[in-house]
């Protein structure tokens, strides 16, 4: 995955160079209308010349074109469910390429830990909010099928089957590959049965110290029912033989491990080996003591089990007066919602946990025994604590473009040209600095800004409250119900508006997720306006760890249509007249549905014609058709679809022409951008929406043009870099299965180390 650069280039925010790959086709030969084009080709019409000397590309030089039309019948029905694959199975694809991260020793050895334990976390919220839709959905009998056709209870069955088989794929990585290998670089997990008397010591004192005080047994019987637990707790089921001080016969106990230590304990250095890094579970050590916990009581069995819960909000718009209250209710709620998944320790025996699948309501289906700790999440603190950089990515520091160099002021660069920032290759910084700017500048008047997910100590928040407390007007419109972000939310709404901001929770039924950011400056004695536009989120954490797009500009045209949907949030009235932006639940998936089908008008008259689509899920059945018609007309549509894609390609006489690829790497994938050749005047998009029916309908979203030339082409050409992509890219089957794409005797290009030479600093 790792290329070594070729040249050293200069971080140029429009003209960023980056190595590229010989192309040894003919370029002078007429490609065959029905012939199908290698990956990361694209044919070009043999009647039709280019329409202007093709942009040099990064890593090849691909040319629009049209393809042969299908030739179905008229009559082909676009809505048939044999074309859709099931939003919820195409989910867990995404999870198994995650986890396929894992056994991939291009990674560093703790980056391939991290995959194995994001499997895990990005499972956890699997069953949290879809299984648990499922589940809900059958329970009150709302049996209507997708537009798949599948029915709920026949998801559920194929989500449970695909499961247990990648869950246990998932333990016999950790125990026969990852710790194996992370012992060779010494470090260790300590079982029960290694540890020495020295450690057998120390495992003893912190019991008594650190377990013993804080930890509640809870004995089954008519007056101490099973209790309540924690979603996703700790937990362990007993198993008890004898008499206690009351007189009362042994039976079961539940033992919930306190929330409040940590799951995974370092050894002292001066117990292990020298070099050895090692470490011990809490679950090990209250093993190896819970006879202590039930004095004078035979422990036949001690066994570890966890219970993931329904964790998806209900706030009813019709009931609620105060959202903020509401949400902070159910929250409380949330920690304690159906079961939906029971793990078991694999040698727990059949009587403890049909009992426990019986207190939960849940069915065998819902059972998971995994070979190992049942809560791997806390796994993730070992790549923190080990101290082992040589065994993570080499770290980088993000580029910062030549236009943001050389003045004192960020207003100045910005009112002299756009600029676009693609992140993590290119650092947040000068949004932050915009911002930290803004609020101490006397001739800034006016702030608004929408949050999603930004956290309640960012330097975002920190800049916010200075320009309140400056006396400066500032609004903030917050979506408090940013899905596992609402307590984080909540608490940075409380500090705004202590601060003196004017805090708005957008739309009652619409979740906020537009990323937009407005400035109004008093310049010679005029108002002068700037605006920041994203497809991610005003988070500096994620910005290292997303790739997303971010265009700082003072377009006079762009400012003022940001402005008024900010007047459309915050006040009410009907809906405004936006020039450039496309604005969701208005505008956004028409325009989209028209530009699919203006390219595949375009190749009906023998037109060039190219869509690319850049997304994390594609699931909206209308986008989907216009896809399926734009290839029947012989469009070529290239698809980057991260995760969820409900649209099946390569399908005779209606996606002939669609090619869906997923890039999963070192980096989450996050932009949304889609680019229209639109016969030779290309259009270039950004987004803070997916192709989703939620995005298009149910949210406030914005969608930007990029008006400057030298930017939008700037955007294909990282569009062509992850469509030839050959180490991290993976490409879409018909039946719905992945395949990775192997450069094989080719030259390997990896789309994220090509964008990181590109963009970010140089040493």
């Amino acid at each position: 995955m790792e290329q070594t650069p070729k040249q050293d280039t200069d971080n140029d925010n429009d003209t960023a160079t980056l190595p590229e790959v010989a192309d040894n086709r003919d370029k002078d030969a007429a490609p065959k209308a029905a012939s199908t084009p290698r990956e990361g080709e694209i044919e070009l019409a043999a009647d039709e010349p280019p329409a202007q000397e093709p942009l040099p590309l990064r890593v090849n030089r691909t040319r629009t074109g049209i393809h042969a039309k299908a030739t179905p019948s008229p009559e082909a029905d676009l809505a048939d469910p044999a074309l859709y694959f099931n939003r919820e199975l195409s989910n867990l694809q995404f999870n198994i390429r995650v986890l396929e991260q894992a056994k991939d020793t291009s990674h560093p050895l703790l980056n391939r830990l991290m995959f194995l334990l994001i499997f895990t976390s990005n499972m956890d919220e699997f069953f949290e909010i879809r299984v648990a839709g499922l589940k809900h959905q059958i329970a009150f009998d709302r049996t209507d099928p997708g537009c798949d056709g599948m029915l709920p209870s026949k998801v559920l069955d194929e989500v449970s089957r695909i499961t247990h088989e990648q869950v246990e794929r998932q333990y016999r990585m950790l125990n026969e590959d990852l710790i194996p290998a992370l012992e060779e670089q010494h470090i260790r997990f300590r079982r029960r049965n290694q540890w020495n008397n020295a450690q057998k010591a120390w495992v003893r004192d912190y019991f008594e110290e650190e377990i013993q005080p804080v930890i509640s047994p809870i004995g089954l019987d008519p007056s101490h029912p099973f209790p309540r637990l924690v979603n996703k707790s700790l937990n362990f089921i007993v198993e008890l033989e004898g008499k206690d001080a009351f007189g009362r016969e042994g039976g079961l106990a539940i033992l919930p491990a306190p929330r409040s230590l940590p799951r995974l304990i370092r050894i002292p250095d001066g117990l292990v080996e020298p070099g050895y890094t090692e470490y011990v579970f809490l679950s090990s050590m209250i093993h190896a003591h819970a006879q202590e916990l039930f004095p004078g009581m035979k422990i036949k069995g001690c066994y570890q089990f966890r219970l993931t819960r329904n964790a998806d909000l209900s706030v009813d718009a019709e009931d609620v007066s105060d959202l903020a209250s509401a949400l902070r209710g159910e929250l409380l709620a949330r920690r304690y919602g159906d079961g939906v998944r029971l793990e078991v320790a694999d040698n727990c025996p059949e009587a403890l946990y049909t009992f426990l699948l019986k207190q939960f309501d849940l069915e065998t289906r819902d059972l998971y025994q995994v070979k190992g700790p049942v809560n791997l999440n806390r796994l993730m603190e070992v790549i923190g604590d080990v101290g082992r950089e040589d065994l993570l990515y080499a770290p980088f520091t993000p580029g910062i473009p030549k236009a943001l160099k050389g003045d004192n002021s960020l207003f100045d660069a910005i009112r002299r040209e756009d600029i676009l920032l693609h992140h993590p290759f290119q650092s947040f910084s000068p949004v932050e600095n915009l911002l930290a700017e803004a609020a101490r500048d006397p001739n800034v008047l006016a702030i608004k800004q929408t949050l999603y997910r930004t956290g309640a100590d960012s330097n975002i928040v920190s800049s916010l409250v200075e320009a309140a407390r400056q006396g400066k007007e500032i609004t903030v419109v917050i979506e408090l119900r940013a899905r596992f972000d609402e307590a984080d939310n909540l608490q940075l709404a409380s500090r705004l508006q202590e601060a003196g901001a004017i805090v708005i929770y957008g739309v009652m039924a619409y979740k906020t997720h537009a990323k937009m950011l407005h400035i109004v400056r008093r310049e010679n004695g005029e108002l002068r306006h700037y605006a920041h536009l994203g497809t991610g989120n005003y988070h500096a954490k994620t910005a290292r760890l997303y790739t997303d797009y971010s265009l700082l500009t003072a377009n006079e045209t762009l400012c003022e249509d940001v402005h008024k949907v900010f007047q459309q949030l915050t006040g009410m009235g009907k809906q405004r007249d936006i020039e450039k932006l496309l604005h969701a639940p208005f505008t956004l998936h028409e325009r989209m549905v028209e530009m699919i089908d203006r390219e595949a008008r375009n190749a009906e008259k023998g037109k060039r014609a190219h869509i690319i689509v850049k997304c994390n899920s594609l699931t909206e059945p209308k986008l989907i058709r216009a896809l399926y018609r734009a290839s029947r007309a012989g469009v070529q549509c290239d698809l980057i679809i991260r995760g969820v894609c409900c649209l099946r390609p390569g399908v005779p006489g209606i996606s002939d022409n669609i090619r869906v690829r997923s890039v999963i790497g070192r980096f989450l994938e996050h932009t949304r951008t889609f680019h229209f050749h639109n016969a030779g005047q290309p259009e270039t998009w950004c987004s803070s929406a997916d192709y989703m029916e939620r995005n298009m309908f149910h949210r406030v979203e914005t969608c930007f043009p990029l008006l400057d030339k030298k930017l939008a082409q700037r955007i294909r050409k990282d569009l062509d870099t992850y469509l030839v992509d050959n180490c991290q890219s993976w490409r879409l089957e018909s039946d719905g299965h992945y395949t990775q794409l192997d450069a094989g005797d080719a030259e390997p290009i990896s789309v994220q180390e090509t964008l990181l030479f590109a963009y970010a600093a140089k040493a």
